[in-house]
């Protein structure tokens, strides 16, 4: 798959490049639109929690934009998760003219998909960080760390991406129900609230989701400037390898009929 990937690479660049171009073609704003989302996201939850949540954060009780940090590291890379895993779902399904009429990798697609989602979010993330050295909070003791939580997520996004894509190309349903699950998994991981408001029994259900480790390692860093959740993640990228495997053999099973079931 890598080596396919690697020969193709100038295709992936290429596909990337004209989604990029093509999302944002005879808008007035521009780029501007992938920032407004999340920003608009952002300043609805702020104002509807702030008062709520302003003294539930442990050891930031009366620290400024605390909980705007908390909101923008979960938020932001929240969204790349769920861009990722909605294209990826139905990229197959999207692009089923162009496997019809070229001959490539499909492996190459939801690599594609990974790539435009990662672009846009970078383009909100790199605003992020620039309102992190204006407040004088960026987080120059654990910042690295935060590639290791990239590469984690990047992995556990593509991997279930990959084998749901396929899934949905032969049961339509999957795109659908994928939909539902992401609106429960969204407040089953601590994104908007602080883990230390739920009840105890209740927290170590949270704890089974792998975005948790993932989202709390992000808000670890940029609110606390302390390092990621290493056992956490750990345990989220062997399950991305499990996923991988059985994502790459259904894949490799699938592949020369799904062209017949577009």
């Amino acid at each position: 798959m890598l080596r396919h990937i690697w020969e193709y690479r100038q295709f992936i660049f290429s596909c990337v490049k004209r989604d990029f171009l093509s999302k944002y073609k005879g808008s007035i704003l521009g780029l501007v639109w992938s920032v407004l989302q999340p920003l608009a996201l952002i300043i609805i939850y702020t104002v509807v929690f702030s008062e709520i949540m302003r003294n539930k954060l442990a050891g930031m009780e009366n620290v400024t934009f605390a909980y705007s940090l908390y909101l923008c590291s979960g938020i932001l890379t929240w969204n790349l998760f769920q861009e990722t895993l909605t294209s990826s779902v139905n990229v197959f399904l999207q692009n089923s003219n162009l496997m019809k009429k070229v001959s490539f990798p499909r492996i190459c697609l939801p690599v594609i998909t990974m790539c435009s989602a990662f672009l846009n979010f970078m383009i909100g993330f790199s605003l992020f960080l620039l309102f992190l050295v204006i407040i004088s909070a960026f987080p120059i003791e654990s910042f690295l760390s935060v590639l290791v939580v990239l590469f984690v997520q990047i992995a556990f996004s593509l991997t279930l991406g990959i084998g749901l894509g396929v899934l949905n190309v032969f049961f339509r349903d999957v795109g659908q129900f994928l939909n539902v699950i992401l609106q429960f998994w969204f407040w089953f991981t601590p994104v908007v609230y602080p883990i230390n408001i739920v009840p105890k029994y209740f927290q170590t259900l949270l704890t089974i989701n792998p975005m948790f480790s993932v989202i709390k390692s992000y808000q670890n860093i940029f609110v606390y400037n302390t390092w990621p959740e290493w056992q956490g993640l750990g345990i989220v990228f062997l399950i991305s390898l499990i996923m991988g495997y059985w994502a790459l053999h259904i894949y490799r099973k699938h592949v020369g009929e799904m062209v017949d079931e577009l």
